[in-house]
């Protein structure tokens, strides 16, 4: 087949070459962008008189037509056109003639895959937003529910300090909020119009790029045909950005993983999101959590993947910016069903609140709330933490829990100690003490409930 940029070319391109070098396989989900563009390009061509009104009424007329083909699944992407861009141009000219062969005046392959990534790159940031802002919803759903659901918290994975469950889940809120800041702050990056660079010089036509840029709804415009050409940056960003959400998914992933576990027992996970065993019929696998968990390490191969990719590549445009397609595309399909099934997965799932008997037993979780105490009584912090630390041990020696421990007992330790004591060994006090602005106190919770329930309407 011959090829468009074939005229100084004397021998047949190799079929492994064609294979090799094709990326019609993966970058055909650009085809809507791709038309769009072109649509709006072909406008352009007739407001600089490149075009008649006849002509650019033909273009038009044949994209929109090729649209509903690849739509309908009749059309036929072939790899030996490269790509889609080539796929769609070839299509047009078969279907009204010479006119077609005009719309490429103008414009090189190069902004032209700039300018359909950015246009992609818009919608599915958009979508990503959304997906996201509905998992915080629900997360904020579930804290609304168990505001007094005392939990023990965790640091080195060891029982620390009582929290609210609902504090727990908003800390998750709090990192998914600054995911949507960074997606939405991305967008402003990638909504920059680059057609009109051609291939790196910029166009030799009285092209109106501005006039453009409004057809497409862009705010701006690149101000450098090399830069914009050669740019990936705004991919590189998302890149991060899907990479930090993964994370925060994946935190949230082991979190449930283990509370889920007849261990821990604090959520009983839906059906819908679990899976048996094929040899242990008592089984409930949480796989959903742990496939969110492992794809985490996908997308960051993906930016890790999209950074070694352009290290080295000098301006303007190479062949290897091909392969920041593959990448970005399948970052974008990971983050968002993992969005959507972990939404699933949170809407569904059943907390469990630990007794009250069973917290204040395990972990010594009001100690920190003892030294508390013997400060407010005059002790200097670091010698009431050495009592503290005496009581435990003791407490450890004796087989008992902190609570246990009659007022005699306490005495032996420092004579600060009074019957007030045991207000500060509650475990809902001491929930409840850490009344500063951002703790778990009760009453805190539900100020940052109305906070949040506002900012993610």
């Amino acid at each position: 087949m011959k090829k468009p940029w074939g005229g100084r070319f004397e021998q047949a391109t190799d079929d492994l070459m064609i294979r090799f070098s094709q990326s019609v396989s993966f970058d055909r989900r650009l085809y809507a962008y791709d038309i769009q563009g072109s649509i709006a390009h072909c406008k352009t061509l007739q407001k600089a008189k490149l075009v008649t009104s006849a002509e650019s009424k033909k273009i038009i007329g044949g994209l929109q037509a090729i649209l509903k083909e690849i739509e309908s699944g009749k059309f036929v992407f072939k790899e030996e056109l490269e790509d889609v861009h080539m796929n769609i141009e070839k299509r047009l000219i078969e279907k009204i003639g010479p006119a077609g062969g005009k719309l490429h005046t103008g414009r090189s392959r190069n902004d032209q895959v700039a300018l359909d990534l950015r246009l992609y790159m818009r919608d599915e940031i958009t979508h990503i937003e959304r997906a996201l802002k509905r998992l915080g919803r629900t997360l904020i759903g579930q804290a609304k529910k168990h505001v007094n659901t005392i939990i023990p918290g965790y640091t080195h994975l060891q029982r620390a300090q009582p929290v609210s469950l609902a504090h727990h889940l908003l800390a998750y809120v709090e990192m998914f909020a600054r995911d949507r800041a960074r997606l939405q702050d991305v967008l402003k990056r990638v909504n920059v119009m680059p057609l009109g660079s051609a291939a790196l010089a910029g166009s030799g036509y009285p092209l109106d790029r501005h006039y453009t840029a409004r057809l497409l709804k862009f705010p701006a415009i690149t101000h450098n045909s090399m830069d914009a050409v050669s740019d990936r940056d705004h991919v590189v960003e998302f890149l991060a950005t899907a990479s930090l959400l993964m994370a925060h998914l994946s935190r949230l992933c082991e979190e449930l993983i283990l509370w889920a576990s007849s261990e821990w027992k604090l959520v009983e996970l839906s059906d819908a999101f679990t899976t048996g065993s094929s040899i242990m019929p008592q089984k409930k696998n949480p796989d959903a959590a742990e496939l969110v968990r492992g794809k985490t390490g996908r997308v960051y191969g993906h930016l890790m993947n999209l950074l070694t990719l352009l290290k080295g590549q000098p301006l303007a445009y190479n062949k290897d910016m091909q392969e920041d397609k593959e990448p970005l595309f399948d970052a974008v399909d990971t983050v968002q069903t993992a969005l959507d099934v972990f939404d699933g997965m949170m809407k569904s799932a059943q907390f469990t609140a630990p007794s009250i008997a069973t917290l204040e037993a395990s972990g010594f979780l009001t100690a920190t709330e003892i030294a508390d105490y013997l400060v407010l009584k005059g002790m200097p912090f670091r010698d009431a933490h050495e009592v503290t630390g005496k009581a435990v041990a003791y407490c450890l020696k004796h087989k008992k829990g902190l609570n246990d421990l009659s007022l005699d007992e306490y005495k032996t330790f420092s004579p600060k100690f009074k019957k007030d004591i045991f207000d500060y060994v509650s475990i809902a006090g001491a929930v409840d003490r850490k009344n500063v602005y951002g703790g778990t106190a009760r009453n805190q919770v539900r100020e940052q409930l109305k906070r949040v329930t506002k900012e993610w309407k």
